[in-house]
């Protein structure tokens, strides 16, 4: 490979030659085995080589250059306006071979190390490094990579596509009337291409051919972080296998999922958005061109529920006592990266019967109606798209469930469950159509390392949010939501331009979060700049503690988006641990999208950003795709010293805190919520001061109440006070019943805890490392640093009692900072 890494490095290598072959579709089927902790069955490719979606992909970029292009209508061969009916469960009449793989007598147990090279069925294919040509111009035989780690692989084959009943209408040429590899790589290459309003159909070919048998096994090695296979003789992409399979299983130690109990005690296994993504649970190609679909049969005991990126909201289908069934599937050509599953013991949670009759999802509550359905031509590749369907345009909710350990049914009903619509409603009143028909909600297991995550028709949520009411569940829910547009539906051509992800969805989920409320726009308007106030005190916390080189929007500068000539690039520090803890993305996007939303105005802004999403949905992007339109769209007298190069000078490309933030800062006034809180801080302090016993005449402090963004903040500034008596953070403690107030105020709380030795509320922490793991790594560090005995003996009591089910990342950091 043409891919330098240095070994000792935390870059993240994407192997996968993708530049010459693409996978378009994948069928899995797969066995999840909680005894054993493994994954296992197999995983059909289908391929379309080289010159077919160069050419597409040239008439995408060339077309989209600048929004010159008005609305850019691209010129792909088949624009796509495709009435697009609701999705269903697909017809379960499909002939599944269900029972092939459960079948324990067949499997394959020999690897037990699982970097198996082949060589029972390939003599000889060490070699294959320096005998193959990765590419599709050379007289070598061709090597197709597939990203690939902590798997083992037993078996790869050609399918017999051909040997299908009905595939004979795929073959145009009807001097292919013997059965060869030109006639098969002509059925896939037909069959990946048909039109999106066929997709039922071709659904249910892809099915049958992954059911047909093999027609020759394939060479294949393996290293560290891919899979290589070549077939004998086939010395360009266009000669390769368009289909193949490939039988392999997980290892219980796989990156990619984690085997755990959820809150109730019951086994589960899920996806962690890990730092290597899914190449530890299916060889695939992970570079983001990579834009594929995807279906699968999952089976498990029938005690398990299974959830899964689909745009069906799958029944178990059950197979034999004991065993049931789970389908989904997917039309939207996304990344693997966004794919996701959770299989558990969840439990639905369902709306309790209201007196009306009515639930909360056929009463969502309905925002000023905006300006957005724009059916007509769309510029991606073709597929069911939503964007074309006039229904989907004026759908505020889409139909949603929630799901969760039983245990947290009752939490889920009291905050979540009715604050879905509202947050979906609102979304549709900014942006417009929901890119996807359906949204599964789980709540994770404690373990979790974040407070959220989206994918394609699932998000995970921690169960930090249920408590302390609706503030933090329902900004966060609107973070996750916000994914759905940026991050999914519009995806980063380069990953480490993550801030075109992250934040788009920081920005928008303070406008989401007024909406859902109903708040009066200068209630919302004070509600933001308050939380604009902790994102600048967090930024400015996170120039000082983290390195200059991380602190980087668009490392790669004029090479973003670039890659080799196979299509293999590498990810700076994508597997550093601490990575994922860094806020710099987050805060240093927000803040740029409000400059920008400041300049255009709140209406020009947001009409143009709906503008934006209708043009490049289905696709990637790069920073330079969106500041070029945004510019494009900004009136000249409001546009003065703005231009790509001085964005990317000022913002993307220089480490620190951006001078014209830093200017903005200076000059703003502090908002009415931050200066409300101040008063407060002056009250506390004075509190602080006084002596343990008072005149009898001297009268009582009376505190405000105040909301819970005020109360982190309030208790950020009681954080830069030298000393707090313990008499005063009592009385903090029982003024605002902090132990029961959302995480983000606890966090605080459990800062002013450490800080101030208050060992009477040493419980508090405790339970905030064991129970709010996404939250708690940055308190390990306080109570290590405090080189107090007591404090790090508490900390080593938690990290043994949770290492063993804490993230891998998460237990990494916090064993550095116990143990070194």
């Amino acid at each position: 490979m043409d891919v330098q890494l240095d070994p000792a490095g935390d870059d993240l290598p994407l192997m996968a030659n993708t530049s010459h072959i693409l996978v378009k579709h994948y069928v899995l089927d797969l066995d999840v085995d909680f005894e054993s902790q493994v994954i296992e069955g197999t995983i059909v490719l289908f391929l379309e080589d080289g010159d077919r979606f160069k050419k597409q992909n040239r008439s995408v970029e060339e077309d989209c250059q600048s929004e010159s292009n008005k609305g850019c209508k691209l010129g792909m061969p088949e624009p796509c306006h495709v009435p697009v009916t609701n999705a269903m469960t697909f017809s379960s009449e499909m002939e599944y071979n269900d029972c092939a793989i459960c079948s324990k007598g067949e499997k394959d147990t020999s690897d037990k190390d699982g970097n198996h090279d082949n060589q029972e069925h390939a003599a000889g294919i060490s070699s294959s490094k320096r005998c193959c040509d990765t590419g599709n111009h050379g007289s070598e035989e061709f090597l197709l990579v597939l990203d690939c780690c902590d798997l083992s692989v037993l078996k790869v084959e050609e399918v017999d596509v051909a040997a299908v009943p009905g595939m004979e209408k795929f073959t145009r040429s009807p001097e292919l009337t013997v059965v060869s590899e030109e006639l098969r790589n002509q059925i896939v290459r037909e069959l990946v291409t048909l039109p999106a309003n066929r997709w039922r159909e071709q659904l249910d070919y892809y099915a049958r051919c992954s059911q047909a048998a093999g027609c020759g096994e394939l060479l294949f090695d393996t290293d560290t972080w891919s899979l290589q296979i070549r077939k004998t003789g086939a010395q360009t992409a266009t000669d390769f296998p368009h289909a193949i399979r490939i039988w392999y299983k997980t290892k219980p130690e796989g990156r990619s999922v984690t085997w755990t109990s959820d809150q109730s005690g019951r086994p589960c296994v899920y996806t962690v958005g890990s730092p290597v993504n899914n190449r530890a649970l299916f060889p695939c190609q992970e570079p983001p061109v990579a834009m594929s679909t995807w279906q699968a049969t999952v089976r498990a005991a029938a005690s398990f529920v299974v959830l899964m990126s689909g745009e069906n909201s799958a029944k178990p289908t059950q197979l034999w006592e004991g065993c049931s069934s789970w389908y989904y599937y997917v039309t939207m050509p996304m990344p693997a990266s966004t794919f996701t599953i959770a299989v558990g013991c969840w439990t639905e949670v369902k709306m309790e019967p209201c007196s009306s009759g009515d639930s909360a999802t056929e009463t969502p509550f309905s925002p000023p109606e905006a300006d957005f359905r724009r059916v007509g031509v769309c510029s991606h590749m073709e597929y069911p798209c939503r964007f074309q369907n006039a229904s989907a345009t004026t759908q505020q909710v889409i139909p949603h469930r929630v799901f969760a350990p039983v245990c947290l049914t009752g939490a889920c009903q009291e905050t979540l469950l009715q604050l879905i619509p509202p947050c979906l409603s609102a979304a549709h009143s900014v942006l417009g159509t929901h890119p996807f028909s359906r949204l599964d909600v789980l709540i994770v297991p404690a373990n979790f390392p974040s407070l959220g995550m989206a994918s394609p028709h699932i998000m995970f949520l921690s169960q930090s949010i249920l408590t302390g009411g609706s503030h933090l569940c329902g900004t966060r829910l609107c973070h996750e939501i916000a994914h759905a547009w940026f991050g999914l539906a519009l995806g980063a051509r380069d990953w480490t331009e993550e801030w075109l992800s992250e934040g788009f969805a920081s920005h928008l989920e303070d406008v989401f979060w007024a909406a859902a409320q109903q708040l009066a726009p200068h209630e919302a308007r004070e509600q933001q700049e308050l939380r604009a106030c902790l994102r600048w005190r967090r930024l400015q916390d996170e120039m000082q503690s983290s390195p200059a080189e991380m602190q980087v929007l668009r490392p790669n500068k004029d090479k973003t988006g670039h890659t080799s000539d196979s299509g293999a690039s590498v990810i700076k520090h994508g597997l550093n641990p601490e990575k994922i803890f860094m806020q710099v993305h987050y805060l240093k996007g927000y803040f740029l999208l409000r400059f920008l939303a400041e300049r255009l105005g709140d209406e020009t802004y947001f009409s143009f950003l709906r503008k934006f999403v209708h043009a490049f949905h289905g696709q990637l992007i790069l920073s330079q795709d969106f500041l070029q339109m945004l510019l494009e769209n900004i009136p000249e007298e409001k546009r003065l010293e703005l231009s790509v190069e001085n964005i990317y000078q000022d913002w993307l490309e220089s480490s620190g805190i951006p001078k014209p933030l830093q200017r903005e800062r200076r000059a703003g006034a502090e908002c009415g919520l931050a200066r409300q809180v101040r008063a407060e801080v002056t009250k506390w302090i004075r509190v602080n001061r006084r002596p343990r016993k008072r005149k009898r005449r001297e009268r009582e402090a009376v505190f405000e109440k105040l909301l819970p963004d005020q109360l982190v903040l309030l208790l950020e500034h009681l954080l830069e006070q030298k000393t707090l008596s313990h008499r005063t953070l009592q009385s903090l403690q029982r003024t605002y019943h902090l132990q029961d107030q959302d995480a983000e105020v606890r966090h605080r709380w459990c800062e002013l805890i450490v800080k101030h030795k208050f060992t009477k509320a040493y419980e508090s922490v405790e339970r905030f490392l064991q129970e709010d793991q996404a939250m708690g790594v940055y308190l390990y560090g306080e109570l290590m640093v405090s080189e107090d005995a007591r404090q790090q003996q508490l900390a080593r009591r938690c990290f043994e009692r949770t290492r063993e089910q804490m993230d891998r990342s998460s237990a990494q950091v916090v064993a550095d900072m116990l143990f070194q």
